[in-house]
């Protein structure tokens, strides 16, 4: 396993600057929110994502995935009725699919709860269709770029679609698409009935990206959480993937949890 971290706790930072501190630290991956290089990530470049991607390697880093995909722009949306606006949304993550390409990365998460949420007459059922289309065409799409999605379960308090692993499985499993696949959350798995650690047992299949955080919104090591159980699970299932910490509470300080976060999860695998 290899650890990465989420660039957008960085707040304020420059890239370069974010580099520097999470190679210090550790780390070997660097995970992207799109907006945080653009307030509209449809403006980027693939040149300027192939200079992001030069300037991550220069510090001994590899970009592997962008997440906060629907975050910004406003206006997209996943299970929308309105034609318009998933043809929009569709365009837009095939965009970042390129650009995740042009920086070497191997995944888009899409969690994005908000814009994945069931509108005001809409049924489960034509959610579920509408979002299997979208990932359908953006999986074709991407796949030859070297690119896959992940599609990310997120408990009841932050959605109302894919909120368990089984029903992102069954997308998963109707897309039917070698680059569409199951990320698995801490954070969110805390939600599920069977706990953490059988959830990441019986969906090992699927899984191909992993987030390490705490129920509490912040890093490992910052709560309850216990994570050697976790990290033994994922040997057990002969993951070898990348762990990358993303967080919500940004306290005190990126510094202290880019250090504390890497500490604790060796200290955990090493205890496996």
């Amino acid at each position: 396993m290899r650890f990465a971290i989420c660039n957008e706790m960085f707040e304020g930072w420059g890239f370069d600057e974010i580099c520097i501190e999470a190679a210090r630290c550790g780390y070997e991956g660097i995970e992207i929110a799109p907006f945080t290089l653009d307030e509209d990530p449809s403006r980027i470049t693939e040149q300027q994502a192939a200079q992001i991607a030069r300037t991550a390697d220069e510090h001994g880093l590899q970009v592997i995935a962008f997440h906060w995909l629907l975050a910004k722009p406003s206006g997209l949306h996943l299970t929308t009725p309105d034609d318009a606006v998933r043809a929009r949304t569709s365009d837009f993550l095939k965009h970042l699919a390129r650009l995740c390409a042009a920086m070497n990365g191997k995944y888009l998460v899409f969690g994005s709860p908000k814009q994945r949420d069931l509108m005001p007459g809409v049924t489960y059922e034509d959610a579920f269709g509408r979002a299997a289309d979208i990932f359908s065409a953006v999986a074709q799409y991407a796949g030859p770029l070297g690119v896959s999605l992940a599609l990310e379960p997120l408990g009841p308090d932050e959605t109302t679609f894919m909120v368990t692993t089984e029903q992102t499985v069954r997308l998963v499993e109707t897309v039917n698409h070698p680059a569409c696949r199951l990320h698995l959350d801490v954070k969110a798995m805390a939600t599920e009935a069977s706990g953490i650690v059988a959830t990441i047992e019986n969906n090992a299949e699927h899984m191909a990206y992993f987030h390490a955080n705490d129920v509490n919104l912040r890093g490992p090591g910052f709560g309850d959480v216990d994570f050697t159980p976790i990290f033994a699970t994922l040997k057990h299932i002969g993951y070898d993937g990348w762990v990358s910490v993303e967080v919500f509470d940004y306290s005190p300080d990126p510094q202290t949890i880019a250090k504390k976060s890497i500490a604790h999860m060796r200290r955990s695998l090493a205890q496996t």
